[in-house]
């Protein structure tokens, strides 16, 4: 399984693989053209309330990773799409967030890789 993580404000590459944006809201000043996605998954994003809570803060992020990780538990579903995906090409998860190191996409890698460990 290959899982990468990418702005999705970033330049296209072929290493992309399947190109998920996993934002609830799509991404400011973008056109769909441009985004080049093959699948959007706004379910899979943290819900409006933990969103807006969170707020992009990282001195919030331990405890916005385990309530959004409580949330995916809940969408198995939707997590077992990306885990196909993934087990099938490349996929790669798109964002918006500035931060490269604190958004629901990383939390969402994270949860995958737990579920992943034996």
């Amino acid at each position: 399984m290959h899982l990468s993580l990418k702005r999705i404000y970033d330049a296209v590459s072929d290493d992309d693989g399947v190109r998920i944006l996993v934002d609830r809201l799509w991404p400011r000043g973008l056109s769909k053209d441009r985004a080049k996605i093959d699948l959007w998954l706004r379910d899979i994003a943290p819900s409006n309330e933990l969103r807006r809570w969170y707020n992009h803060d990282p001195n919030k992020w331990d405890e916005f990773t385990r309530r959004y990780f409580s949330e995916l538990h809940e969408m198995n579903g939707i997590v077992e799409l990306v885990l196909k995906e993934a087990s099938r090409s490349n996929v790669t998860l798109l964002y918006a967030a500035k931060d490269e190191n604190h958004n629901n996409a990383v939390a969402l890698s994270l949860y995958i890789d737990q579920l992943q460990m034996p």
